[in-house]
């Protein structure tokens, strides 16, 4: 594909898209996200992705330079559609996110196409609905997620290794570093090493909001 097509794809859609290019930068934003978003291609067009989504998912910010969404387009793993809260131009609004991959013949690092949903109603609704059965029926989350049609965030395309996993479950049955560190037979600098890897795939800041990122990716 040439840029020219790539640009093409994007204007040609009644839905709110643009493409970023391998660096996170903006590179074709479409007349729906300048209605959307409140703001033109022109003051678009070379900002970081991140800057002008302002994205957030159930735990709050999201969205950063170290995006898990680039790194797997980079990889060339498809990506599911997902939910994001984004900055609109009429505040922030729960959306549907769609990620298509481009191959383009300049450059070897894949572009993405994201084309953008408004979902804000659905989503609250789900949300509310979740919440109520998790307290009232007190059945676990992963029971609830089968019942409400809740789209996870792109934490699912996050990649551990099968020592990161164990150590995120270990975690998230309340374990200690100490008491891990023993379960594995390793030192609790090996252990610490290990969380800090699985927080920044996870963009978290503590331990238990990679906990629930991962719960809501479906890893736990």
């Amino acid at each position: 594909m040439h840029f020219r097509e790539l640009k093409e794809l994007v204007e040609s859609t009644g839905d709110a898209a643009f493409a970023v290019d391998g660096a996170g930068s903006v590179v074709v934003w479409n007349l729906a996200a300048e209605n959307l978003f409140g703001m033109s291609a022109q003051v678009a067009l070379g900002q970081p992705c991140e800057e002008i989504l302002q994205g957030g998912d159930e735990c709050g910010s999201f969205c950063s330079a170290d995006c898990t969404v680039q790194k797997a387009v980079h990889s060339r793993q498809k990506v599911g559609n997902f939910d994001l809260q984004l900055q609109t131009s009429n505040g922030r609004k729960w959306c549907n996110i769609s990620v298509l991959t481009a191959e383009l013949a300049h450059s070897s690092i894949p572009y993405s196409v994201h084309i953008v949903r408004m979902i804000d109603t659905r989503k609250k609704l789900e949300m509310v609905v979740r919440d109520f059965i998790v307290r009232e029926i007190a059945l676990p989350p992963e029971e609830v997620q089968t019942i409400v049609s809740v789209t996870r965030s792109p934490d699912r395309v996050v990649e551990l290794t099968r020592r990161e996993l164990e150590i995120l479950r270990a975690l998230a049955k309340g374990n200690t570093t100490g008491q891990i560190a023993l379960l594995f037979h390793i030192s609790r600098t090996t252990v610490n090493n290990h969380i800090q890897h699985i927080l920044q795939k996870f963009n978290a800041h503590n331990r238990l909001e990679a906990i629930h990122r991962a719960e809501l990716a479906g890893l736990l």
